[in-house]
C-alpha cells in the first residue's frame, strides 16, 4: 500500500470527523477512503477509528498514530517546498576543473553573467592542464578540449573548438607570409608538446580532401597555452592554436591569421562528470557552458569525421 495515501486520508478523517466529508474534500469516493484506512489498520495491526452509522471516533491507538500522521506530513510538505525552492534558488558550491585558457577566455568574462542569474552557487574553479581523479580529488564537473582518453566518466559533447593558425605581424614582415603549406619548410614554429609523453604536435590542415600532420622546425617548444600564444605575439614563430585563445589579439592586430583557404581541425568540446545523476547546481553549470559554446562562433563548431584532428586536448 501506500502508506503516505494512508496516512494523509486517515488525517482527513480525523480532521473531519466523517468518511463522507473526507472524501469529499480529497475527490475521491468514498468506498476508495474506507478501503484505504482499513487497509492502513490491517498493515499497523490496530483499529484507529471507531465507526457508527452517524459518528466516527478516533481510538487511543489512532489518536497516538495521528499526532505521528500529522507531524510526518508536515514534515513531507516542507522537504518539497524546500526542494521546490532550491529548484527556483539553487544554492551551492561546486568544484570545476578546465585550463587556464578556457577560464580566462570564455569562463571569466562571463562568470557576472552566471553570478547575476544564479547568485548563491558558488563556483571552485580548478585550472591544471592534466587529467584529475574526480572521486579523489572531489571535483564535480571537468571541461575539456579535444579527443577523449576512454574511462569511465560519462561525458556530454557541448560544441566544438577552432583551431587558427597565426602568427605576429612582425614575425610575418620578417619571414614573409606563407601562402601553402609547403612554404612553412622556410619558417619557424612555437611548437606544443605533451606534458605526458614529451611529443610535439605538428599543424594540422586539409590539402586537396586529405589531412596533413607538418611538422616545423622551432627554437621553442612548450606546454601551456598562456605561455603558447605569448610566445607568437612575441615573434617566435608560427602556432596553432583553439581560436578562441587569440581571438581578442587577432582583433587588436598582435596576431595575424594565415593559411587561411586550408580548412583546420575542429576539435570536441566536452563535460566530464563522475556519474550521471547531477546536482540541481552542477547540471546548472553545465547547462551555462553549453549555452555560452553554442553562443561563441569558435566553439560552435562541430567536429570533424574520424582522421581529422588528432591535436592534444588543451583545456582538461
Amino acid at each position: 500500500m501506500d502508506l503516505l495515501q494512508g496516512m494523509a486520508v486517515f488525517k482527513r478523517v480525523v480532521d473531519a470527523s466523517s468518511f463522507s466529508k473526507a472524501a469529499d474534500s480529497l475527490e475521491i469516493p468514498r468506498a476508495s477512503v474506507s478501503t484505504l484506512v482499513q487497509n492502513l489498520e490491517s498493515h499497523l495491526g490496530v483499529r484507529l477509528l471507531n465507526r457508527t452509522t452517524r459518528s466516527v471516533q478516533v481510538t487511543d491507538d489512532g489518536a497516538l498514530y495521528y499526532e505521528y500522521c500529522a507531524r510526518i506530513l508536515a514534515e513531507v510538505s516542507d522537504a518539497e517546498s524546500a526542494l521546490s525552492n532550491k529548484r527556483l534558488n539553487p544554492r551551492g558550491t561546486i568544484r570545476v576543473d578546465t585550463s587556464a585558457t578556457f577560464a580566462a577566455n570564455v569562463l571569466l568574462p562571463a562568470m557576472r553573467d552566471f553570478n547575476a542569474r544564479f547568485p548563491d552557487i558558488t563556483v571552485k574553479l580548478g585550472l591544471a592542464d592534466r587529467n584529475v581523479d574526480l572521486v579523489q580529488e572531489g571535483v564535480d564537473c571537468v571541461i575539456r578540449i579535444g579527443v577523449l582518453d576512454d574511462s569511465n566518466l560519462v561525458a556530454r559533447p557541448i560544441g566544438g573548438v577552432r583551431t587558427t593558425v597565426c602568427a605576429s605581424p612582425a614575425y610575418l614582415d620578417q619571414m614573409g607570409e606563407p601562402t601553402t603549406p609547403d612554404d612553412l619548410d622556410r619558417h619557424r614554429a612555437v611548437n606544443y608538446f605533451s606534458a605526458r609523453t614529451g611529443r610535439l604536435y605538428p599543424l594540422e590542415l586539409e590539402v586537396d580532401g586529405a589531412w596533413i600532420r607538418k611538422p616545423v622546425n622551432g627554437i621553442l617548444a612548450v606546454n601551456e597555452g598562456l605561455v603558447y600564444v605569448m610566445s607568437a605575439i612575441e615573434g617566435l614563430g608560427i602556432i596553432q592554436v583553439p581560436r578562441f585563445m587569440v581571438a581578442k589579439a587577432i582583433q587588436a592586430g598582435t596576431l595575424r591569421e594565415i593559411l587561411c583557404t586550408y580548412p583546420r581541425p575542429c576539435l570536441p568540446l566536452s563535460l566530464l562528470y563522475p556519474h550521471r545523476r547531477l546536482s540541481t547546481c552542477v547540471r546548472i553549470f553545465s547547462e551555462w557552458v553549453h549555452e555560452l559554446a553554442q553562443n561563441n562562433p569558435d566553439l560552435n563548431g562541430e567536429e570533424l569525421p574520424e582522421g581529422g584532428a588528432s591535436r592534444a586536448a588543451y583545456a582538461r
